[in-house]
């Protein structure tokens, strides 16, 4: 591994940066990470996984640099270096040091994100597969919404729950009543397919350097802007200043609080199939509310 990071950093810095430092991080459940400070003064952030899907950390490399370049206020960290060849796989980026957010953090984010969101496309998608955790995802374009959300969302989730004996029989059935129900459930007048983040839960994003808001670990396509809103919610909402300030700027259709829970099933499901039934009561909770 040390032979495969050097390898990297001389492609970024030349031949004579060498390590000074290594500092593990929370790597969360899937990746290993490091902060590595350097002999040039930098520190870079280094991401390691010995066993990961093909084309990870690829994935991810993609994702990250597709939200770069919306320019809008958000900071994504610069991809240095990837490495797919080597065990472990390497992903090798830009450290942004965290920072205590200020009064002004969550207006700022809110109104960044809706920029962001007015990056569009005339399909639901991208143009690659990735990753939603080690969960591949989907991304074949659609020109519908409804029919790229009950798919590519809910339905292939569904799949691999049933496929995997994790979804009881009468769930499975009553989450097929909630598909068939899903276009008088969401109402898309007059959205368009926006650049999401696509896992916006609260561990990946933070205040950065100057109180800047940074977002990182991406699962990037072209899809329903309030999918990315809804994810905030799901592990610990963000305060009220968030939302009020991406309504002023961005306005949601009417019914956004209702809907948001069938958003989030995307991933109470994906959860469930990842980590198993501690998540069941939550994917039961949603698709009884909406099928009763």
């Amino acid at each position: 591994m040390k032979t495969a990071v050097a390898g990297l950093l001389k492609q970024v810095y030349g031949p004579l940066v060498r390590i000074e430092n290594s500092v593990t991080t929370g790597g969360g459940c899937i990746n290993e990470t490091s902060i590595l400070s350097l002999s040039n003064g930098e520190s870079v952030f280094l991401k390691y996984n010995f066993h990961p899907p093909d084309g990870f950390f690829q994935a991810e490399a993609q994702g990250l640099e597709l939200l770069a370049d919306t320019d809008g206020g958000l900071r994504v960290p610069k991809v240095l270096a990837v490495e797919e060849a080597a065990t472990p796989r390497l992903l090798l980026l830009e450290h942004l040091q965290e920072t205590s957010p200020g009064n002004k953090f969550l207006p700022d984010f809110a109104r960044a994100l809706a920029h962001q969101h007015r990056v569009t496309q005339n399909a639901h998608g991208l143009d690659r597969n990735n990753y939603i955790g080690k969960t591949p995802q989907i991304n074949t374009w659609e020109q519908d919404g409804l029919e790229f959300f009950r798919k590519h969302r809910l339905g292939y989730q569904q799949r691999l729950a049933r496929e995997s004996g994790k979804l009881p029989a009468n769930l499975d059935c009553r989450l097929d009543l909630l598909l068939d129900k899903l276009d008088h459930l969401l109402d898309l007048s007059g959205e368009k397919p926006a650049l999401l983040h696509g896992d916006l839960w609260s561990g990946n994003y933070f205040s950065g350097p100057n109180q800047t808001p940074c977002i990182f670990d991406p699962a990037v396509y072209f899809g329903l802007r309030e999918t990315d809103l809804a994810m905030t919610e799901l592990f610990g909402k963000l305060g009220q200043s968030f939302y009020e300030a991406y309504n002023e700027v961005f306005p949601l259709n009417p019914g956004y609080e209702e809907r948001k829970e069938i958003y989030n099933l995307y991933h109470t499901l994906n959860h469930l199939n990842l980590f198993g039934g501690s998540y069941l009561s939550s994917v039961a909770s949603t698709v009884n509310h909406f099928t009763r």
